[in-house]
């Protein structure tokens, strides 16, 4: 799995051996992550017949709003084409509630975070120049995503966060992205940037497995490009 994730960041990205003598635009951003699916609010069933066990108790688990921030360099390949390197993170806190965990059926409350850190290539297409970096543009790329995802009883912003008894899983696995962006102002002096991109796990999903939910989610991001 991590083989195949490897070889396809790589025939992506490997491409910029090739690219003209074209400048490449710096950009940096901030970024807010909607997530969505199983991602955002999923409903796990009772396991077995013991309403007191709270492995054995039905469950509800989601993620909230994240926040985040992205380094990208667009290489101008065309008037109105440029391949992307985009290294960007994000954390989102969620939680996960147990009904039935004792007698008065009281609910048991889990606190839950998750990091996640992506290198990936993309494909830009823009509507009026890739050399200007100017107007409207699609892209669309994959990503090797890297993620933790902790749970503990106790406050991830706490000063003692890591003496709560946190159980954490690590996950390495191949992303999608798919999005629109747009950049305003001039080709002389600061330039903004706005785009919202769609991030989905491809692989390493798979419940069956033991695998954590696909990692899918809305990104907007609003930053700078040079």
């Amino acid at each position: 799995m991590r083989r195949m994730m490897i070889l396809a960041l790589l025939a992506l990205l490997g491409t910029g051996s090739t690219l003209p003598a074209q400048q490449a635009r710096v950009g940096v951003a901030l970024s807010l992550g909607f997530p969505t699916g199983a991602f955002h609010s999923a409903e796990y069933p009772a396991l077995g017949i013991l309403p007191l066990d709270r492995y054995e108790s039905a469950q509800r688990e989601g993620y909230d709003l994240g926040l985040g921030g992205q380094f990208t360099v667009s290489f101008p390949v065309e008037s109105k084409l440029a391949i992307r390197l985009n290294f960007n993170g994000m954390v989102t806190s969620g939680s996960n509630t147990v009904l039935g965990t004792n007698a008065d059926g009281d609910y048991r409350k889990v606190n839950l975070q998750h990091q996640i850190w992506s290198i990936g290539g993309e494909l830009q297409l823009f509507t009026q120049s890739a050399y200007r970096h100017r107007g409207t543009f699609f892209l669309a790329g994959l990503s090797g995503d890297f993620e933790r995802f902790d749970r503990s009883f106790g406050n991830f912003d706490s000063y003692n966060y890591y003496d709560d008894n946190v159980d954490t899983t690590r996950k390495s696995r191949l992303g999608g992205t798919l999005g629109i962006g747009r950049t305003f102002g001039f080709d002389a002096g600061t330039r903004f940037t706005l785009e919202a991109t769609y991030h989905k796990s491809l692989t390493g999903n798979d419940a069956t497995q033991g695998d954590p939910p696909s990692t899918d989610f809305v990104r907007v991001s609003f930053g700078w490009v040079f």
